[in-house]
């Protein structure tokens, strides 16, 4: 199975996002989604689990989201929250996996038998953070995840002319 996992966007859904979650299973987006449209579009990509960000909190359209979500992905269990700062509330021995975003950090961590996902931001780029999301096989007996890069960095150019 393949999972998509997305965070951050701020009403920013990129063609390269998109791109690289064409024929996901399922998507999961760890709050900060901006804009509900960018929901529709996930949906009709795959089925989707999200919950709401910090600055989702004041916007009447995202009122209906759960701060936290459990659910259960092939056996796994997974606790969905957006912020890691949250997650030691709703932790119990159950979880397996661990999915946050708000750092804008990706991140790919094993701590005490459970597995720390955090795709990154994959909307307006933030200090000098990269534009990523995670794409994640999932079996019986492993998730194996990957953060996905969505922009090439440029390389720097400078021209040098004599004096």
């Amino acid at each position: 199975m393949k999972v998509g996992v997305i965070s951050d966007t701020h009403g920013l859904l990129r063609p390269e996002a998109l791109v690289a979650l064409a024929g996901c299973d399922l998507l999961v987006h760890a709050g900060d989604i901006g804009k509900p449209e960018i929901l529709v579009a996930l949906r009709a990509i795959a089925p989707l689990h999200g919950v709401r960000g910090n600055n989702d909190l004041a916007l009447p359209w995202a009122a209906g989201l759960p701060d936290v979500l459990r659910f259960n992905v092939q056996g796994w269990q997974v606790l969905l929250v957006h912020d890691l700062a949250d997650v030691p509330a709703h932790l119990d021995q159950e979880v397996q996996v661990v999915i946050t975003g708000h750092s804008h950090k990706p991140l790919i961590e094993h701590r005490e038998g459970r597995l720390y996902l955090n795709p990154g931001s994959a909307g307006p780029r933030r200090f000098s953070l990269p534009v990523t999301l995670a794409l994640v096989e999932i079996g019986a007996d492993a998730w194996v995840p990957e953060i996905v890069p969505l922009l090439v960095q440029q390389p720097l150019k400078a021209t040098s002319r004599r004096p």
